[in-house]
C-alpha cells in the first residue's frame, strides 16, 4: 500500500502520525513578496517569496504556492509544508532562510522526491540562518513528441512532474523565505543506476543519491535520474539516458552504478564481462565525446552474512567496473567495498538498521513486517553517501573543493550510530518493495 502526497493531502495529518516517530535529535511563476526592497535586488528570472505572509494555494494558474493542501508554519502549526513553484527544466539557484522570530525552530529541508538539502537546523528564537543550493528539476519531455519511457509507479512522482517542490518539515520547522534563480554555472552531477541510487519518493525507502546534495555548495548541483529496477541496458532503452544527454553540458560529471539488476540478465551476451562490459565502455564514449567526467561506482552489498563476515552477492560485477576503469583511464569508487566494511563493522544483527527493516504497523497499510536485505533506510542512504564523498576523495577528484563547509572525513569502517541519525519522516509512505527487488 501507498500512502502518496495526493492521500496526504485529502487527509492533512501530520508525518509522525503517518509513521512511526521521528528520529532523535514552460512559463515561471510570477514573484511574490511583501518585501519590495528584496524583490529589486533579484536577478532576471528570478522569483522571491517571503513566507512569513504568502499564504497562496498552489494552482497551474498561479504557478506557486503551499501544496497538498498543507500550510504555512507557525509557532501552533508545526506540521510539515509542501511549498511548489511551476518552472521549466533545468538548474534553479534557491536560497532559503531558516528561522522565525515567535518561537525556536528546528527545520529540515528536502525538495522534489525526499532529496535532502539540510537536515536539523536548530534556530534559536528571532534567530535566523541563510543556506544556498543548486538544486535541478526535470519532466520526461526530451524534445518535441520525444520522451522518457518512465514506469507507472513513476507517474506521481515529485521528481517528474512540471514544479520544484519543497519540503519544510523537522521538529518545529520555520522558513522564512525562498528565493529561486536560474542558474547555468554550477557543475552537474548526473547519477544514472537502479534503486541503490535512486531518489526514494516514499519512507521508508532512501538511497545514497538523495543523500548526496547535501554535502555540496552551490557551485554543484546533483541531478539524480537513478531509478529502481534499472539496469546498464534499461537505462538507455528507456530513454532516460538520452534525457540525461539532453542536459548534459561540457565539464559536467556523470556517476554510474548498475550491478544489481544486470546480474538477473539471461539474455545472449548477458554477463559482467559482456554486455554488462559494453555498456559501461558505451557511457564512457559518449560521456567523453560531450566534453565531461565520468566516474564508475560498484554496486553496493547486500545484507548477506557467512558468519561474521559479508558474503559478497555480486560475483565479478565489480570486478568488471573495475576492469572497464582501468581499461578507459576512468576513475572508480568502490562502494562495493565500503558497504561491506560498513554492514561487517556493525555484524548480522545490527547491520538491519542500515537497511529497510521495520516491524509490523510501522507504517500505514503494512500488514507484514519489513525485512530487504537490498534497499536502504535514510540512515544507510546516509551513510553510504558519506562513502561516495570519501571516494571522490581516493580518487583526487576536484570535486572535493566543492564540499560544504562542515564536512567532516567518514570512515567506513567506523559508520556512525543508527540512533543519532536525525531523520524527520516525510508524510508519504510506502510499503511495496521497490521494482527489481
Amino acid at each position: 500500500m501507498k500512502v502518496s502526497l495526493k492521500a496526504f493531502a485529502a487527509i492533512s495529518c501530520a508525518a509522525t502520525v503517518l509513521v512511526t516517530g521521528c528520529a532523535s535529535t514552460e512559463t515561471a511563476a510570477p514573484v511574490a513578496t511583501s518585501a519590495p526592497e528584496a524583490a529589486k535586488t533579484l536577478s532576471e528570472g528570478a522569483m522571491y517569496f517571503d513566507l512569513t505572509t504568502e499564504k497562496a494555494v498552489y494552482s497551474d494558474a498561479t504557478g506557486f504556492g503551499y501544496d497538498f493542501k498543507t500550510k504555512p508554519q507557525s509557532k501552533k502549526n508545526k506540521t510539515p509544508a509542501y511549498f511548489s513553484v511551476k518552472v521549466p527544466d533545468g538548474n534553479y539557484k534557491v536560497t532559503f532562510e531558516l528561522g522565525a522570530e515567535k518561537f525556536a525552530a528546528n527545520t529540515t529541508v528536502r525538495v522534489e522526491s525526499r532529496r535532502l538539502l539540510v537536515q536539523d537546523i536548530n534556530t534559536k528564537k528571532g534567530e535566523t540562518q541563510s543556506f544556498t543550493f543548486v538544486v535541478h528539476k526535470r519532466s520526461p519531455v526530451i524534445s518535441e513528441g520525444n520522451l522518457v519511457r518512465i514506469k507507472p509507479r513513476e507517474r506521481d512522482y515529485l521528481n517528474w512532474d512540471e514544479k520544484l517542490t519543497f519540503e519544510f518539515n523537522g521538529k518545529a520547522p520555520a522558513v522564512k523565505s525562498l528565493t529561486i534563480e536560474p542558474d547555468t554555472e554550477a557543475i552537474t552531477l548526473f547519477l544514472c543506476g537502479d534503486s541503490t541510487m535512486v531518489d526514494g519518493e516514499a519512507e521508508p525507502w532512501a538511497s545514497w543519491g538523495q543523500m548526496f546534495p547535501t554535502w555540496f555548495n552551490e557551485h554543484v548541483c546533483v541531478a539524480n535520474y537513478a531509478e529502481s529496477g534499472e539496469t546498464s541496458t534499461s537505462f538507455m532503452k528507456e530513454k532516460r539516458w538520452d534525457k540525461v544527454l539532453s542536459m548534459l553540458k561540457e565539464g559536467d560529471y556523470v556517476f554510474v552504478e548498475f550491478g544489481h539488476n544486470d546480474e538477473k540478465d539471461n539474455f545472449e551476451g548477458a554477463g559482467p564481462f559482456m554486455n554488462y562490459s559494453d555498456n559501461l565502455r558505451n557511457y564512457v564514449k559518449v560521456t567523453r565525446e560531450r566534453k565531461a567526467h565520468i566516474i564508475l561506482l560498484t554496486p553496493t552489498e547486500r545484507r548477506f552474512f557467512a558468519g561474521p563476515k559479508a558474503r559478497g552477492s555480486h560475483g565479478f560485477y565489480p570486478v568488471a567496473v573495475k576492469n572497464v576503469g582501468k581499461e578507459l583511464d576512468v576513475p572508480v569508487i568502490d562502494i562495493t567495498q565500503m558497504t561491506t566494511n560498513m554492514i561487517e563493522k556493525y555484524g548480522p544483527a545490527e547491520s538491519t538498521h542500515f537497511y529497510v527493516h521495520y516491524p509490523l504497523d510501522s507504517f500505514p497499510g503494512q500488514t507484514s513486517s519489513l525485512k530487504d536485505e537490498t534497499h536502504f533506510n535514510p540512515f544507510g542512504a546516509w551513510e553510504i553517501s558519506k562513502c561516495v564523498v570519501m571516494g571522490l576523495k581516493q580518487i583526487n577528484s576536484p570535486l572535493v573543493s566543492y564540499l560544504r563547509e562542515g564536512w567532516v572525513d567518514f570512515d567506513s569502517k567506523n559508520p556512525d550510530r543508527w540512533d543519532q541519525f536525525p531523520w524527520c519522516w516525510a508524510p508519504a509512505a510506502d510499503v511495496r518493495k521497490p521494482d527489481g527487488n
